[in-house]
């Protein structure tokens, strides 16, 4: 049973919900950026980041759409759990002297310590909101999206698909390359074949 002195309406839970769903925005939007002004390609475990970022996006739209659940938070933090695990591997690879980096530093960080860094604050910021019950006290319902509400969401669905794109050309048919220089799909020369043994 809900607290009378619980804070988290359903609708101000919407609109944290739809603040977080513009900031997973923010974040793919500068990895859009960096990669087209910037010009680096992501490697494969970026995308697999990306990707993580667009499961927490998930779980957020869903709490847009069908009301605040326990269930799209899991969703949430599993996958920036996810992203989390892939963003420590990526620091791990790099992280003995001389090994070098992936990708020019932001702000004093490479795009993959902000990543797992970020994953944390936002499994730490679902589970705050989980601890806040009067958020479900309303049936389930299919919400109307409209205004701050209906931008997050668009933008997401946006993101989401121009990241899948954006894979499917770098990366082809097959395996993403390790360090992609060239968008493969888009490649005029075709790869060379492999040495015969």
């Amino acid at each position: 049973m809900p607290k009378a002195h619980d804070p988290l309406t359903p609708d101000l839970s919407r609109l944290l919900n739809a603040l977080g769903l513009l900031a997973i925005g923010a974040v793919l939007l500068m990895a859009f950026y960096d990669q087209f002004v910037g010009g680096e390609l992501p490697c494969p475990l970026c995308l697999l980041q990306r990707a993580g970022f667009v499961g927490v996006g998930v779980g957020l739209a869903l709490n847009l759409k069908f009301g605040p659940r326990p269930s799209h938070y899991a969703l949430a933090m599993l996958s920036a759990i996810a992203g989390d695990v892939v963003a420590a591997r990526q620091m791990l690879l790099h992280i003995v002297p001389g090994s070098g980096s992936f990708g020019a530093a932001f702000l004093g960080m490479h795009f993959y310590t902000w990543a797992a860094l970020l994953f944390v604050v936002i499994v730490g910021g679902c589970a705050l909101l989980l601890l806040f019950d009067r958020q479900f006290a309303s049936r389930p319902r299919v919400y109307r999206l409209g205004g701050l509400a209906l931008l997050a969401f668009g933008l997401i669905a946006l993101l989401a698909f121009a990241n899948g794109v954006s894979t499917v050309l770098e990366c082809g048919g097959g395996l993403c390359p390790d360090d992609p220089e060239d968008y493969l799909l888009l490649d005029s020369e075709p790869p060379a074949p492999a040495p015969a043994p």
